[in-house]
């Protein structure tokens, strides 16, 4: 079993930049694949992107993509979300997650294991 924590959220003026960290204890981090999600107020949570455990593959969301990048450093059990070009919908809860390993393949990005999230506000 893996424990989560997130790192980096804030309050950032729209255009800013943001670099969430996601510190993982207790198994490896390489024995993962991994992803970040968000939910915003009154929204169901939802996929931002994801990462394979070598750091080789990566996917985004349609309204992330090309703006957020996921990386990964598996000697320091982290993984990132480096946001550019922050806009006020980027408002929201950001939380990491281990992936379930089929859910990779399938690309359906299920969390297994948890964060407890990091708040993330972008002023207009």
């Amino acid at each position: 079993q893996v424990q989560l924590v997130e790192s980096g959220g804030g309050l950032v003026q729209a255009g800013g930049s943001l670099r969430l960290a996601c510190a993982a204890s207790g198994r490896a981090l390489r024995n993962y694949a991994m992803g970040w999600f968000r939910q915003a107020p009154g929204k169901e949570r939802e996929f931002v992107a994801a990462i394979n455990w070598s750091g080789s593959g990566t996917y985004y969301a349609d309204s992330v993509k090309g703006r957020f990048t996921i990386s990964r450093d598996n000697a320091k059990n982290t993984v990132y979300l480096q946001m550019n070009s922050l806009k006020p919908e980027d408002t929201a809860l950001y939380y990491c997650a281990a992936l379930e390993d089929s859910s990779w393949y399938t690309r359906s990005f299920i969390g297994n294991y948890w964060g407890q999230g990091t708040q993330v506000t972008v002023s207009s």
